[in-house]
């Protein structure tokens, strides 16, 4: 992968952004690998990803920063320089269903997934061979359902004992206690097994099932306090038909859902997905 520096961008919107942040990047010398915007004009809030050649700027990453700075104190910008060779420590959660997350640590041997997979938590022993088999820690931390507080505050521990930079849920069959949410917000990605905001909760294909759908889909959002109401960063759907069971549908839904939260994870770890309150831009 080419060493790329990634700086993204949200402000208010107003005349000369482009401008003035492509000049400061050219005196830099820098070489524009891609460039995206994008103009809010509901809420009047401008969003901006752009990948530069790192080898090609006459400044390091903390001397970017600083010559930076002025422009975005100018502009009221909420911005961000990220360092495409730094990888992200992903620390995933799972419980019972494999699914998930073996696409997910297929794509990460395979390097399909540019980031570091230091621990895997789970609530069920049955994923251990598994990810153990990947060279990777397994923690198992068991939840009592008259007790959660303890299991709780063990995985809180053990994400930040292993330096998280994102946590995501693949298939975590537990609710995140809102101080989790909080240390984590935009870093803590879940796979809701519905096409959000139909069918939230639990057991949400016998719901499709039983209202006779026709698509039925997964998202993949940002944690949130609010249960499954977190931004959105990815979804898809699947065709159905009367033809089909139940049990065809959790088949044709669990692919759906592996691929969701791949792509979701994906944009996360390349700096595409800019929250502005519970929505996303998604540069993809």
């Amino acid at each position: 992968m080419e060493h790329t520096y990634r700086l993204t961008i949200s402000c208010p919107d107003r005349v000369g952004i482009v401008a003035k942040v492509s000049q400061f990047i050219a005196e830099q010398g820098g070489w524009l690998t891609e460039a995206n915007y994008h103009a809010d004009a509901e809420t009047t809030w401008f969003f901006m990803r752009n990948e530069i050649k790192a080898e090609s700027l006459k400044l390091g990453l903390d001397a970017f920063r600083e010559a930076f700075a002025p422009i975005a104190d100018e502009y009221g910008m909420e911005w961000n320089l990220v360092d495409s060779q730094q990888k992200r420590r992903v620390v995933i959660l799972a419980s019972h269903a494999s699914h998930c997350i073996a696409d997910l640590l297929h794509r990460w041997h395979s390097d399909e997934l540019d980031c570091d997979i230091p621990l895997v938590i789970s609530n069920h022993e049955n994923l251990r061979s598994m990810v153990e088999w990947h060279g990777i820690p397994f923690e198992y931390v068991p939840v009592d359902k008259n007790n959660k507080a303890p299991a709780q505050a063990r995985v809180m521990e053990l994400t930040s004992q292993y330096r998280a930079d994102c946590v995501v849920l693949a298939r975590y069959m537990q609710i995140v206690p809102p101080e989790f949410c909080q240390a984590y917000a935009g870093r803590m990605i879940n796979i809701h097994h519905s096409f959000l905001p139909s069918f939230i909760g639990a057991n949400p294909y016998q719901k499709a099932f039983e209202r006779g759908v026709k698509l039925i889909g997964a998202t993949s959002h940002y944690v949130t306090e609010q249960l499954d109401e977190g931004p959105i960063i990815e979804q898809d759907v699947i065709r159905v038909s009367h033809r089909h069971s139940k049990e065809d549908m959790v088949r044709l839904g669990k692919d759906v859902e592996k691929a969701v939260l791949a792509r979701a994870l994906r944009n996360h770890l390349e700096d595409r997905v800019l929250v502005k309150g519970n929505k996303t831009v998604v540069f993809d």
